[in-house]
C-alpha cells in the first residue's frame, strides 16, 4: 500500500533585497558572558562544505571561520555597548570586506567605540527608536484585512538610511497600498508574489515524514515532509531534535503530538518511526517557528542524537556551539538535494506574516541570509563557522527547481533570501515554557557536550 507524499512548504517569508544593508538589533540586555565556543579547524571541514564556501562566498575555510568568530565578538561587544548606552546605540554589522562597524548617534559614543578598536558611523536615529517604529508598523499590518496584509512579505530595518524597509508582493493591490506615514520613513521594495501557503518538499539534513494520524490509515491520502534540524539534549538526558513548528501536522490541534518517520519511499506505511513531536510553536508571544521532536530508541541507536549536521551524500559537519545572527556574518545551510549552500546574514530581525492552510495569520520573527534555500528545507540547520545559528523557516526560492534558476529568477529582487529562526531564542523559549519537564535545560548537542 502506498501513499502520495505531500510537499511541505518552507514558510513564505523573508523576501529581502540583499542590496540593502540591513543592520542588526542587538538585545538591550546582554546575555551572561560565556567563553567563545571552540570551532573546528579549517582542515576538519567536509570537502563539500569547503566547495560551497569557495563557490558561494569566495572564501577559504580559514577566512570563513575567522570572519564567523569575529562576527560573534562584535555581537558580544554591541550587546554590552547598548546595555550601557541604550539611547545612542544605532546598530552594528560586518562590512562586505569584514570590517566590524558600530553605529551611534553621538560623537562622544563614537570615540568610545573607536577607542575599543571598532570602526564607527554616526546615525540620526537610535536602534530603540526604529524598533518602536517597527512594532507600530507591525501593529498596523495586523489590523488590516487579509487581502491587504498578505501582500506584505516582510519588514526590516535599514539603519544606514534610518528607515523601515517593507517588502511587498509585486501585485496591483500592493501598488495601491497606503502605508502609514507618521511612524517613520518607509521604503517599499517589490518582491515576487507569493501570498498564502507554498509548496513543501524535502531538502536539507536528514528527511522525515509525518502525518496527523497513522500511516496505515486507509483514509490517509498524503504525508508531510520536512528536515531534521539540530540534535539536542535536556537536563534529564532526553534526546531531542529541533525542527520547524509548521512541520507538525497536528499544530494547534487538541493533541499536537504526531509521529515522525524515516521515509520508505517504496512503502510509506512501512516507514520506521524515529520520534514524536512533543512541542510546537508558530507565532505566538515569542513569534518563533520551531518544534521539538523527541527521538526514540531506534533513532538514538542509529546515532541520530549526535552533534552533527548532515549534507548531501552523507557528508557531516560537527557542531561545536551556538551563535547569534550578525549582519555581514557568513552562514551555510545543509541541504540533501542541493548540498551545502552559503551566504551572508543581511538582517538579524525580520518580521513576516505566515498564512497557514487554515487561513490564520501568524507573525514570525527571524533573521535573513542570502544562502540559497529551495522549497522544503523547513527545519534544516543553519550554521556560522561550525556554530549552530538557526533553523530554516522560509525562502523566496521555494518554487525553484535548483539554485541556478533561483538566482536568475530572483536577481531583479536582490537574489535569493532565506528566513532563519535564531537557535538561541528557540532554546530559551523551550526552557522557559518547559515547566521543569521535558525540554528543561535544553542545549544543542555539540562536540563538547556529546555523551
Amino acid at each position: 500500500m502506498r501513499k502520495s507524499v505531500a510537499r511541505r512548504a518552507a514558510v513564505k517569508a523573508a523576501v529581502i533585497s540583499s542590496a540593502v544593508l540591513l543592520t542588526p538589533l542587538f538585545g538591550a540586555v546582554p546575555a551572561t558572558a560565556e567563553p567563545a565556543p571552540e570551532q573546528l579547524r579549517a582542515a576538519d571541514l567536509p570537502p563539500e562544505f569547503v566547495q560551497a564556501l569557495s563557490r558561494d562566498l569566495h572564501m577559504t575555510p580559514t577566512e570563513y571561520l575567522d570572519r564567523s568568530a569575529r562576527a560573534q565578538q562584535l555581537q558580544d561587544y554591541a550587546a554590552e555597548f547598548r546595555a550601557e548606552r541604550p539611547d545612542v546605540f544605532a546598530g552594528a554589522w560586518m562590512t562586505p570586506e569584514g570590517k566590524p562597524i558600530v553605529a551611534v548617534t553621538s560623537p562622544d559614543a563614537a570615540k568610545v567605540a573607536s577607542a575599543d578598536g571598532y570602526h564607527t558611523r554616526l546615525a540620526p536615529v537610535s536602534a530603540a527608536a526604529l524598533e518602536t517604529s517597527l512594532t507600530q508598523l507591525n501593529q498596523w499590518v495586523a489590523g488590516q484585512p487579509r487581502d491587504i496584509s498578505q501582500v506584505i512579505n516582510s519588514i526590516a530595518i535599514d539603519f544606514l538610511n534610518s528607515q523601515l524597509v517593507v517588502n511587498v508582493a509585486n501585485t496591483p493591490l500592493a501598488h495601491m497600498l497606503n502605508l502609514p506615514t507618521l511612524i517613520a520613513n518607509i521604503k517599499v521594495v517589490l518582491g515576487p508574489d507569493g501570498g498564502g501557503p507554498v509548496e513543501r518538499h524535502p531538502m536539507g539534513g536528514d528527511t522525515y515524514i509525518s502525518a496527523a494520524g497513522p500511516l496505515d490509515d486507509a483514509e490517509l491520502r498524503s504525508v508531510d515532509v520536512c528536515s531534521f534540524g539540530f540534535n539536542s539534549v535536556d537536563s534529564a538526558g532526553n534526546a531531542l531534535n529541533i525542527s520547524a513548528g509548521h512541520c507538525n501536522p497536528n499544530l494547534d490541534k487538541g493533541d499536537e503530538r504526531a509521529a515522525v518517520y524515516s521515509p520508505n519511499v517504496h512503502n510509506i506505511p512501512a516507514s520506521p518511526q524515529l520520534g514524536t513531536f512533543v512541542k510546537s510553536e508558530l507565532g505566538g508571544p515569542a513569534t518563533l517557528d520551531y518544534s521539538v521532536i523527541q527521538l526514540n530508541e531506534r533513532a538514538v541507536g542509529a546515532g541520530m542524537d549526535q552533534p552533527s549536521v548532515r549534507g548531501a551524500n552523507g557528508t557531516t559537519l560537527n557542531i561545536t556551539g551556538t551563535a547569534d545572527p550578525v549582519v555581514g556574518a557568513p552562514v551555510c545551510k545543509s541541504g540533501q538535494s542541493s548540498t551545502f549552500t552559503c551566504g551572508f546574514v543581511v538582517a538579524d530581525r525580520v518580521e513576516t506574516q505566515l498564512f497557514t492552510t487554515e487561513g490564520d495569520a501568524k507573525t514570525i520573527r527571524g533573521f535573513a541570509s542570502t544562502a540559497c534555500t529551495l522549497g522544503g528545507d523547513s527545519g534544516g540547520a543553519i550554521v556560522t563557522g561550525t556554530l549552530a545559528l538557526g533553523i530554516t523557516s522560509g525562502s523566496n526560492a521555494a518554487d525553484a527547481p535548483d539554485c541556478g534558476e533561483a538566482n536568475i529568477a530572483l536577481a531583479q529582487y536582490g537574489g535569493t533570501a532565506t528566513l532563519g529562526i535564531p537557535i538561541r531564542a528557540v532554546l530559551a523559549d523551550i526552557d522557559a515554557t518547559s515547566g521543569g519537564g521535558l525540554g528543561s535545560g535544553i542545549n544543542v548537542r555539540t562536540r563538547q557536550n556529546a555523551g
